[in-house]
């Protein structure tokens, strides 16, 4: 495989950029007043936008022609 990338080789930087213009990341977070969201990353790890349901979360990332991830 010619164009194979060895992950163990790439700086941190370069690692967090891995992914960065074709997903993003969904994870499970608590909001004020004990309520739950769900937040969207980008692949280094930017928090991007909030949704209240996951498939909202997905359809945003999707709109942004990127594919979602989900974080346990």
């Amino acid at each position: 495989m010619e164009n194979a990338i060895d992950l163990r080789q790439l700086s941190t930087q370069q690692f967090a950029a891995v992914g960065l213009e074709q997903m993003a990341y969904i994870k499970k977070v608590q909001l004020p007043e004990g309520m739950t969201g769900f937040g969207v990353f980008s692949a280094d790890g930017r928090p991007v936008a909030m949704a209240p349901t996951e498939e909202m979360a997905q359809a945003l990332i999707r709109q942004n022609e990127l594919e979602p991830m989900l974080l346990q």
